[in-house]
C-alpha cells in the first residue's frame, strides 16, 4: 500500500504545523517591529491558521465521538466530563 505524500499530511500533523506557525507570527507581531501593511497581512495569515487549528480540532474530536460510541456519536461524552457512577 502507497505511503500518503508530503502533501496529505494527517490532521494532526497539519494541526501541529498550523498551531506552531500561529505561534511563531504571534511571536513576531508581538515584538512590534512590523509596518502597518506587514501586520495586517500577518494578522489575515494569523486567522486562516487560527481557523485552520479550530476545524482540526473539530474534526478530532468527532473521531473521537465516533470511536467512543459509533452508534450513537451525539450521546458521547464531551472530553473532561465526570463518569457516572456504576
Amino acid at each position: 500500500m502507497p505511503r500518503p505524500s508530503e502533501s496529505q499530511a494527517s490532521p494532526v500533523a497539519d494541526f501541529e504545523a498550523s498551531l506552531d506557525q500561529l505561534e511563531q507570527l504571534v511571536e513576531k507581531m508581538e515584538h512590534g517591529e512590523m509596518s502597518l501593511e506587514e501586520s495586517l497581512a500577518a494578522y489575515e495569515r494569523g486567522v486562516g491558521l487560527y481557523r485552520k487549528c479550530q476545524t482540526a480540532l473539530e474534526q478530532a474530536e468527532l473521531r473521537v465521538r465516533l470511536l467512543s460510541d459509533p452508534e450513537q456519536p451525539d450521546n458521547a461524552e464531551p472530553f473532561g466530563a465526570p463518569a457516572a457512577d456504576a
